[in-house]
Parts: C-alpha cells; sequence; structure tokens
C-alpha cells in the first residue's frame, strides 16, 4: 500500500471508515506503541500485586487491547465473547427499580458487588436488609464483608442446574464446622432460603430483558469509561422513570 493509498483509506464515508488516528501509518504506529505500553504496565501493576518482580513481568502471549477504546475489555456473555464493559445493576424488590448502577471494564462480577452495595447506602442513605447475588458475585470476602455491614446475605456459591434435584431442607443447628462455602449452601437449602433465593428471578434479570428487548438498548454507542458510564447512567434513569410513572398510574 503506497503513501496515497493510506492516506484515502477510509474517506469514503460509508459508514464503516477507520478512527481518524488509525488511518495513517505513523499514527498508527504511535497507537501500537501506546498500547503496547499499557500491557506492559498492566503486567508490572499485576505483577507488584502480586509480589513478584515487576521488572521481570511481560504481558501476556494473548493479551490484547482495542485500538478504538483502549478502556474496553475482553467480556465473556451466554453468547460468547465481545469487547466491552460489564454493565452492574442492583434492583429493589418491589417495583423493579434501578437502585444502584454502574459500569466496569473487569469482567469478573465478583468484585462488583460491593461497589454496588456502597453506591446503594451513599444513593439512598440505607442499607438493603437481604442482597441476592447470583454464582458470579460469590466469595467469602464479600460474605464476610456484608456480614461485617449488618446485611443477610444469600449468594450461591456454585452454578446450579435448573434441572438438579433439591437436596432436602437441612434441619438442627449448624455445624461449627462448616467452612464459609458449605454454611452459605446449607443456608440456601432450607426453606426459608430457597424462597428468598427465589426473589432473585423476578429482580436483575428481567429489569436486564426490559432494557435489552423491550427498549432495544444493546450495545454503548460511546467509547471510554467515563462517557459508557454516562451513557448507562442515562440508560437506568429512563427505565427508573418509567417505572415509577406505571407504579403511580
Amino acid at each position: 500500500m503506497d503513501l496515497e493509498e493510506d492516506r484515502e483509506y477510509g474517506e469514503d464515508k460509508r459508514g464503516d471508515e477507520l478512527p481518524e488516528e488509525l488511518r495513517h501509518r505513523e499514527s498508527r504506529l504511535r497507537k501500537i506503541r501506546e498500547a503496547m505500553a499499557s500491557l506492559e504496565a498492566e503486567a508490572k501493576e499485576k505483577a507488584r500485586k502480586e509480589g513478584r518482580d515487576p521488572e521481570k513481568a511481560k504481558p501476556r502471549g494473548r493479551a490484547q487491547r482495542n485500538f478504538t477504546d483502549s478502556e474496553s475489555r475482553i467480556q465473556k456473555t451466554s453468547d460468547g465473547y465481545i469487547q466491552g464493559y460489564n454493565a452492574q445493576i442492583a434492583v429493589d424488590s418491589r417495583a423493579q427499580v434501578i437502585v444502584s448502577q454502574h459500569v466496569s471494564a473487569a469482567s469478573p462480577d465478583v468484585g462488583e458487588l460491593l461497589p454496588a452495595v456502597v453506591a446503594i447506602e451513599r444513593v439512598l442513605k440505607a442499607k438493603p436488609k437481604q442482597v441476592l447475588a447470583d454464582a458470579g458475585y460469590w466469595s467469602e470476602g464479600n460474605v464476610a464483608e456484608l456480614q461485617a455491614r449488618g446485611i443477610d446475605a444469600y449468594i450461591a456459591p456454585r452454578r446450579y442446574n435448573h434441572s438438579e434435584p433439591l437436596p432436602p431442607a437441612p434441619r438442627g443447628r449448624i455445624p461449627k464446622t462448616l467452612s464459609a462455602k458449605e454454611r452459605m449452601e446449607r443456608k440456601l437449602h432450607t426453606l426459608a432460603g430457597r424462597a428468598v433465593y427465589a426473589a432473585r428471578m423476578i429482580l436483575p434479570e428481567p429489569v436486564f430483558g426490559q432494557i435489552k428487548a423491550a427498549r432495544g438498548f444493546r450495545q454503548f454507542l460511546r467509547r471510554g469509561l467515563s462517557a459508557v458510564g454516562e451513557e448507562w447512567a442515562l440508560v437506568c434513569t429512563s427505565h427508573n422513570l418509567l417505572k415509577l410513572h406505571r407504579a403511580q398510574a
């Protein structure tokens, strides 16, 4: 490709043009160097947190950085993998109103539970009595932190198959030798625990369905964590306005 072709690439305005900074060889090389520097810095920071020598740390062979949105990350979804962000919501148990929302670039959900709870307490000036969450949010640390805040936690310690037969409800005193995971399993298998946790299926999942299917929002249109966070806040606000309007009708 000669320089003339390189300069004109993507200038036919078809709608699938490359961003301006990627249309020219010099700017593409600069972007590649910036991406490599970012990956190296990320590897060093991870090594530092793990107590390893950061100077010997190198990016993994499969490490990637998106040129059009360097803050986005590979996210695993039910439909496969996408390059994007992890949108989070917390929903109240009465009217499916979103009481907390935020966006993260991290793929695992486990680190997003406590920020959601902190946001609830900050916005509503009150803490939730109970928190229900699926297996993606399970960790002993999350359960311990919720207990320390006086919040009753119901977090699945593993993923359950819907066809899996439920064990009989446990009775009697809780054995002192049980681990945190075993205690949570036991709690969710009690009659009271089953009734409480069953409400999770009518709380966040339908809200995501309403946002995606009923309102057609299936992807972010902006780039960068801050801009995407603003877009998600607007989507959640519109959801809440509809819920509140219908509740008063």
